[in-house]
């Protein structure tokens, strides 16, 4: 009954079954075999030669991956709605030392090569004004909408153009790559994504995500970045586990394919009152107040979004049985 958030979900049993098998003494912080093995196991996944490194949280992979990529100095393009201009209460400034945000416009949280030419094209190249160094896009965006490879090798070939980096946040990636059916490495590094903020907490972890940087020289510093931050766990081997479990049998492209089918369910029955196209596991509905109202009253959880706009969020555990109650209540709203 609760649509709120895929963050609310519940842990994946093979999560728990993969932290329990390692519940034994080992090395400490990213020294145990589990840790080490993640360059190796994300660098098959992606057909190139990658770093990756856990972290506790999408905001830490997030900033992490641009203090990497932009000096204190410089500024990221990023969408209004971008979850690091709108939910990540100033990390990514804090961890860059002060880089500044400079944001761009487009339909459903989507950036496009002309918005982003829209941004950075009226900036004087002058020592008064902060000059770009990066682009982030969302991938699926904050209000579920994905980009296909061929929209990212746009914004990747402007990024190249400008000399630009490119970082994607993939907060909900496996449900991005689920919806496309295509290669994680058509939707990143051959479209010339730099770094990658691959969710695993949406998807089923517990307490782990992965940065996955396509040029590995980038980790050296972030190694240090990491520990400075105080992000450098003791029992990383914990971490590293919850990424393998979902790594394992594509557990992750499983589950996001699950979300995203319970959210076509409610898509479908409140198809008329669609803000945007439902693509990942997200729904934005149009409802009155009362209508929402109604709603909750039925037992059902989820944000007011706009005025007059809904979101639910549907999770890798929904089942067709779980979410159809809601469908049938929105299709029948007046």
């Amino acid at each position: 009954m609760r649509f709120f958030s895929d963050n609310a979900a519940p842990v994946h049993p093979a999560v728990f079954a993969a932290m329990a098998a390692h519940n034994m003494l080992d090395t400490a912080y990213d020294g145990d075999a589990l840790s080490r093995s993640l360059d190796g196991r994300f660098s098959a996944l992606f057909e190139t030669e990658v770093r990756a490194l856990w972290v506790p949280s999408g905001t830490a992979a997030n900033c992490l991956a641009l203090a990497a990529l932009c000096p204190p100095f410089g500024g990221v393009v990023c969408h209004r709605d971008a979850h690091i201009q709108n939910d990540e209460c100033g990390a990514p400034e804090f961890y860059t030392h002060g880089a500044k945000l400079m944001i761009g416009e487009g339909v459903g949280a989507k950036l496009t090569p002309d918005s982003i030419r829209a941004v950075i094209d009226i900036i004087a190249d002058d020592v008064h004004r902060v000059q770009p160094h990066a682009i982030s896009i969302t991938n699926a965006t904050e209000y579920g909408m994905v980009y296909t490879p061929a929209e990212v090798t746009a914004i990747g070939a402007l990024a190249r153009a400008r000399g630009l980096a490119l970082h994607m946040d993939g907060a909900r990636f496996a449900n991005a790559v689920a919806h496309l059916g295509c290669a994680p490495a058509d939707l990143t590094w051959r479209a010339g994504v730099d770094a990658l903020s691959f969710g695993f907490i949406k998807n089923g972890g517990m307490t782990a995500e992965a940065l996955i940087f396509f040029k590995p020289e980038l980790a050296a510093d972030t190694l240090r970045r990491r520990k400075r931050a105080g992000l450098l766990l003791s029992k990383g081997r914990y971490l590293a586990a919850q990424i393998i479990a979902l790594l394992e049998d594509d557990r992750w492209i499983a589950n996001g394919a699950a979300a995203n089918a319970a959210a076509r369910l409610l898509a479908d029955a409140g198809s008329a009152r669609l803000v945007y196209p439902v693509e990942a596991n997200e729904v934005f509905l149009r409802v009155t107040p009362e209508e929402a109202a109604g709603l909750r009253a039925l037992g059902f959880d989820f944000y007011d979004w706009a005025p007059g706009e809904i979101r639910l969020v549907t999770s890798w555990n929904h089942t067709a049985e779980q979410v159809r109650p809601l469908a049938e209540a929105i299709a029948a709203l007046p």
